[in-house]
């Protein structure tokens, strides 16, 4: 199967299908976290501020991992890294909480869904615009990206580390992994167990921790089929470095968090403004 990016021109104005996956993936986020604190019957407005903070905070971070890990110029179009993304959206977030003096650990609890929805949805947008895929495959869905960043030559594949028998046309288009749709589907299935369980029985903040989890478990496996450049230690990468470091930071947070809490954790500060009274 061969797959081109997809593009929308609108006049002198092109969008990318990242930068509308990108927008879909914060809208879905926010959705879900309004969702959850309608249920909570707290105030709604934190899901906005939540997502502005995941905004601004996350394309900072993902843009400057990106340009700490090529030295890329600053303001080259595209060059974002999820793990910088992923840090930068958290200080955003947490820093949205502190504003509306919401506890920490109630902020990370209403956004472990939707960070793993968000996710899923952002990697259709990888999909579209063709980066972030898999080795060569034989596969029946195996697809070739004759213009994906970059295409997938064997040229382009080994400068990804892929090693082709000498002789191998450099110009030829390969199949590939799509990992971008594994992931979506792996995330998409992490977002329906973890909302199921909102309501669970541990102490606040639990929830995170299986997010947590989660997500460095499946970027971690993941990463064994992407063709990228920055191997480490024989078939291991710079991001599963990371994931290792995520697994570890989510089976602690499960563990300090397992047990109920005596009283649970209150948000009044996220309580519904009352009208005022009339006169």
């Amino acid at each position: 199967m061969t797959v081109y990016p997809f593009t929308l021109h609108l006049g002198p104005l092109t969008v990318t299908g990242y930068g509308l996956m990108m927008m879909v993936a914060f809208l879905m986020g926010g959705w879900a976290i309004q969702l959850e604190l309608r249920r909570r019957q707290l105030n709604e407005e934190f899901a906005a501020d939540i997502v502005i903070g995941a905004v601004v905070g996350g394309l900072i971070g993902a843009k400057l991992w990106y340009v700490a890990l090529t030295g890329a110029s600053l303001f080259e179009r595209g060059g974002f890294v999820w793990y910088g993304g992923f840090l930068g959206g958290a200080a955003g977030v947490l820093l949205a909480g502190a504003r509306r003096h919401a506890p920490l650990r109630f902020t990370a609890e209403i956004c472990a869904p939707a960070l793993a929805l968000g996710y899923a949805l952002g990697r259709v947008g990888c999909f579209l615009v063709q980066d972030d895929y898999g080795i060569p495959t034989s596969l029946p869905w195996g697809m070739k990206f004759p213009d994906g960043l970059p295409a997938t030559t064997v040229a382009n594949l080994e400068q990804l580390h892929v090693h082709f028998p000498a002789g191998t046309d450099p110009a030829m288009v390969l199949a590939v992994h799509p990992t971008q749709i594994y992931e979506t589907v792996l995330m998409l299935l992490v977002f329906a167990w973890l909302w199921k369980r909102r309501q669970h029985g541990h102490a606040t903040g639990w929830l995170f921790g299986v997010y947590v989890l989660c997500a460095g478990a499946e970027r971690f496996l993941i990463e064994f089929l992407r063709a990228k450049d920055d191997r480490v230690l024989g078939a291991f990468t710079v991001a599963q470095a990371m994931s290792v470091a995520l697994m570890l930071l989510g089976v602690y947070l499960i563990r300090r968090w397992a047990a109920p809490e005596p009283a649970a954790l209150r948000a009044e500060a996220l309580a519904p403004r009352s009208p005022p009274p009339s006169t």
